[in-house]
């Protein structure tokens, strides 16, 4: 077990909208057994860090209408490790808020910001890289990310470039790009010389502060009135009052971007967002014509490079697609070419401009 020094910050407010429509406004799919398993993304991510650090070490940091769900999922978690967010700002502000909650318990703390949706097959690879970027975190003013390799040119993702010396496998991020267009992602992938930001921060309270004074100062000045009351009964109504004021923007654009200590610890663990059906495909076994399906029953014929989910007990008939999605979800039936899945978080956006929203 790691020493008390280090925290960890599961962020698990999203709605998961490239998910859509198995993931939901009123249960995304953090809280799904997306993988069939018997298990949740969150409860598969919370399990993982624990060996890393104790549960008192370890926050949920969500949207207050999931507060409930976090409980249910992970028994036993105190009410003080969820972090409730009154609003969805992007990942700046929820990182922001963690940092300076931290700040206030533990100046001195190393942290872990991660995703609650992530795969990883390889979890002591992993565990060891976490360890690796809290080393290097806890001795030099050093903003850490894990570093993937690519396997496409996805437009979803951060491209680093790093310096290929370094020092214990931490290498200092000459560039980085957040979600390029296909172009500029295929350049990238063809180069070799780039990774995928994986979402998995590591850093010392103090540097991370110092980040968002320099690079998000309105960002650093919103939070920061609030040291008086984090870990005391009066956070929720700072947060409750102060959080919606803050700008929408993910800590990419925020400070990553801008930082000139970025460093990258470039690691293969076995790692998938999951952050869209193609992605979960990906991760997922296949039959003899590549499908992945989640109905026993289902009959397929010419249908290949295809993922199909339907409800418990329905029966599908399908035959002649070639690389779709078809997700059928109670009210919802999608059927979708997977190499367009990018466009389902707009689908879903133009129904919601549609007062549409009971679908989403």
């Amino acid at each position: 077990m790691e020493n008390t020094g280090n925290y960890v910050f599961i962020m698990a407010g999203g709605v998961g909208s490239r998910f859509w429509p198995k993931s939901r406004n009123n249960f995304p799919k953090q809280f799904i057994d997306i993988l069939g398993i018997g298990k949740s993304l969150l409860q598969l991510t919370y399990s993982r860090f624990l060996k890393l650090c104790p549960a008192d070490n370890i926050y949920i940091v969500t949207n207050g209408t999931y507060k409930a769900l976090v409980k249910e999922q992970l028994p036993g978690i105190k009410d003080e490790n969820i972090l409730c967010e009154p609003s969805r700002n992007n990942t700046a502000p929820c990182i922001a808020y963690a940092t300076s909650k931290l700040a206030a318990m533990n100046p001195d703390a190393n942290m872990v910001v991660a995703p609650s949706d992530h795969f990883i097959l390889y979890e002591d690879i992993f565990i060891e890289n976490i360890r690796k970027g809290l080393a290097a975190a806890a001795q030099q003013p050093y903003l850490v990310t894990l570093g993937i390799s690519p396997t496409r040119p996805d437009t979803g993702y951060g491209y680093i470039k790093y310096d290929k010396t370094g020092t214990d496998g931490v290498h200092k991020v000459i560039q980085f790009t957040e979600k390029p267009n296909l172009e500029k992602a295929q350049e990238f992938l063809a180069s070799g010389e780039y990774v995928w930001n994986g979402g998995i921060f590591i850093w010392n309270v103090k540097t991370a502060l110092d980040a968002f004074r320099h690079h998000a100062p309105a960002i650093y000045d919103l939070f920061a009135a609030g040291n008086n009351q984090y870990n005391t009964d009066q956070e929720q109504h700072f947060i409750n009052q102060e959080y919606p004021k803050s700008p929408n923007i993910s800590i990419d654009y925020a400070i990553m971007e801008k930082a000139d200590n970025v460093y990258t610890i470039p690691a293969d663990f076995g790692w998938s967002d999951l952050g869209t059906w193609a992605s979960l495909y990906d991760v997922a076994e296949k039959n003899e014509q590549e499908n992945v399906s989640s109905a026993p029953d289902i009959q397929l014929q010419d249908t290949y490079n295809s993922i199909i989910h339907l409800p418990a007990g329905k029966l599908g008939v399908i035959r002649g697609l070639k690389d779709y999605i078809v997700v059928d979800d109670g009210d919802v039936l999608l059927i979708y070419p997977k190499q367009d899945e990018q466009e389902i978080k707009k689908v879903t956006e133009i129904l919601k401009n549609q007062n549409l929203e009971k679908f989403l």
